[in-house]
């Protein structure tokens, strides 16, 4: 599986991400990328190599056209990624509203005397 640095650095790209909500509609030919973008049939081609290098697109070969699909498995490690990050966050801000409550308690008590 490609690493997750990889897959990060492909989605870096505005372009690239664009092609990726593109292909989340379905198949598409380097053609009907072209078509679908203002871009070159070369350019087109180079992000889909650092996407197929990153494992979030596999192309094939069917007569003289060459079909794009996303790789759902990638999106799945990138995924369990930021679930992990979620997850360290909420956590903090969890501790940060504890102690928020606890200084409001302790202000709220100390007026009250």
């Amino acid at each position: 599986m490609p690493s997750l640095d990889l897959t990060l650095t492909a989605l870096a790209d505005p372009t690239r991400r664009r092609i990726v909500e593109r292909l989340a509609q379905g198949t598409a030919t380097v053609s009907e990328l072209v078509d679908c973008f203002d871009l070159t049939q070369p350019t087109i081609s180079s992000h889909l190599k650092v996407l197929e290098r990153s494992g979030l697109i596999s192309r094939s070969r069917v007569a003289q056209t060459r079909p794009c699909n996303l790789q759902p498995e990638a999106f799945r490690a990138l995924d369990a990624w930021l679930g992990q990050q979620r997850s360290v966050y909420e956590a903090n801000y969890a501790r940060l509203d504890q102690l928020l409550e606890e200084l409001k308690n302790q202000k709220g008590g100390a007026s009250a005397r």
